[in-house]
């Protein structure tokens, strides 16, 4: 599977923002390569918006441009999402404002991500048959296998992302994995 790493402060800041967040959501949930206005009109949304945020999202290799279709004299432009795992990386030789700045943004990415899945696992809980599983635990593994386990996990959301079986239903999974010192 492949990674897309975010090195820079420009880039986390693309990528961390909650509406561009949205976009990229609505891209990867299509099976095909779609248009920004399918997209807006899903979002109910005005097309320039998403355009305009769509574009960001391509320069630092999120959206890409699969097809163009002339229709009725308009070139049609297909976009689709990157299909793999997203990593955040911090330039060592940064100064300290850099650094600061980058990690910053790094806090209000995870923030963002934390309150939305944690109100959707909170919406869960209030069906009539609630299920939720939270777990919060230690491992220790080697680099290699810490990139094993997260390719895993990538892969396996990426086999099963589209209902295959009308029994199948739908579960909204966040994993987060860090190197901590002890």
């Amino acid at each position: 599977m492949e990674t897309k790493e975010l090195s820079t402060i420009e880039e986390i800041r693309i990528y961390s923002d909650p509406y561009r967040m949205k976009i990229l959501s609505h891209f990867q949930r299509m099976d095909h390569p779609v248009t920004i206005k399918e997209i807006a009109d899903e979002m109910g949304e005005v097309p320039a918006k998403v355009y305009y945020h769509a574009k960001k999202l391509e320069s630092i290799g999120l959206l890409k441009l699969i097809s163009t279709k002339e229709i009725n004299g308009i070139n049609a432009k297909y976009y689709e999402s990157f299909k793999g795992a997203v990593q955040i990386k911090r330039d060592d030789a940064a100064d300290e404002a850099a650094k600061k700045i980058f990690i910053s943004e790094t806090q209000k990415l995870l923030s963002d991500l934390y309150e939305d899945n944690k109100k959707k696992f909170l919406n869960a809980q209030s069906q009539d048959k609630p299920y939720g599983n939270l777990n919060n635990s230690e491992v220790y593994l080697t680099e290699d296998e810490a990139k094993e386990f997260f390719e895993w996990i990538n892969r396996f959301v990426d086999e099963h992302h589209k209902r295959k079986h009308a029994e199948q239903i739908k579960y909204d999974i966040f994993t987060t994995i860090a190197k901590t010192v002890d």
